[in-house]
């Protein structure tokens, strides 16, 4: 990954946990936030195909709390991150995404498929 790209996702990482991004009137998520720009970033960004991430991903992602962080996505994070690749490392890492849970603007409605309405 370009060393400008990891800085762009780095800093809209750094804002979301600020508040600065964040939805207006809602908290910050419990979890290892730092983590996950660190070891997953690579992962869910904007472009490039999609990849199974790394051992170190998943063990953040485990300690995460995804859904609330999902419920946070404002539409500037969204232009970075491809929301389809935050459903394949969460359901490789073994903490899929329920049905009904929303992640920024969208909905995932068939986790199989990474299928968001």
């Amino acid at each position: 990954m370009a060393t400008g790209s990891r800085v762009l996702i780095g800093l809209a990482m750094i804002l979301i946990i600020s508040g600065e991004l964040l939805v207006p009137g809602q908290g910050t998520c419990q979890g290892d936030i730092e983590g996950l720009m660190r070891e997953c970033a690579v992962y869910v960004q904007r472009p490039g195909p999609k990849v199974n991430p790394s051992a170190a991903c998943c063990k953040v992602v485990k300690r995460s709390d995804i859904p609330c962080a999902c419920g946070r996505i404002t539409p500037s994070v969204q232009k970075m991150i491809d929301m389809n690749k935050v459903v394949l490392v969460t359901s490789f890492c073994g903490r899929p995404l329920a049905h009904g849970t929303k992640c920024g603007s969208k909905s995932i409605i068939n986790q199989a498929a990474s299928y968001f309405q």
